[in-house]
């Protein structure tokens, strides 16, 4: 029984291995391979661009002025032309149809190309946003340290002061100098002053 166990477990073994070796292997530093789809692709930003490009030219006045114009060619034709090369008569059913078209595929357009533009609004008011928090931290970097300087500078001799201490120290000096001379005057020498007998 175990002997048939071993086999058993090495036949298992064996099982994996080839199925191992039947699965392709992934490898993940290739890009997957493209799957064929029943629908045919698209770029959704080439889709994008040319719905703006349309919507832009939708709401010039060029557009109002050819849309005008081939109306007006469209009734005038149905009206004044012979019979037999009128191809939309009086109640003018297949302009309707027309412009209901137009109007159907320009509403969408419209929407699409104002989305994109919506989301291109979001990321530059985020970029603006952000740019605005760093420009206030910066201010208030710059406040901070203008602030330490001015307080630095309050503790720094400054050239008026040291000017107005210097004035000070000479108006001492001159009236020391004055005392010194009137005490001069209180006390004469007496004899010769290059003799020194006289203090003896």
């Amino acid at each position: 029984m175990a002997a048939e166990r071993t086999q058993d477990r090495e036949r298992e073994r064996e099982r994996e291995r080839d199925r191992e070796r039947s699965m392709p292997r992934i490898r993940l530093d290739l890009p997957r391979e493209r799957r064929s789809r029943l629908l045919p692709e698209y770029d959704p930003e080439a889709f994008g661009r040319l719905s703006e490009r349309i919507a832009r030219f939708l709401g010039t006045g060029r557009f109002l002025v050819w849309m005008t114009l081939t109306i007006v060619v469209w009734v005038l034709w149905n009206i004044f032309a012979p019979a037999s090369l009128k191809f939309d008569e009086y109640p003018f059913i297949f302009l309707t149809l027309a412009l209901s078209l137009q109007a159907s595929y320009a509403a969408p357009l419209i929407l699409l190309a104002q989305n994109r533009q919506d989301d291109r609004d979001r990321v530059n008011l985020e970029q603006d946003r952000k740019q605005n928090e760093r420009s206030i931290a910066d201010t208030e970097y710059l406040t901070r340290e203008i602030a330490a300087l001015r307080m630095g500078l309050g503790e720094v001799a400054t050239r008026d002061w040291i000017r107005s201490e210097l004035q000070d120290l000479i108006k001492e000096m001159e009236e020391r100098r004055d005392g010194h001379r009137e005490h001069r005057d209180l006390f004469p020498p007496v004899g010769d002053p290059r003799s020194d007998v006289p203090d003896r």
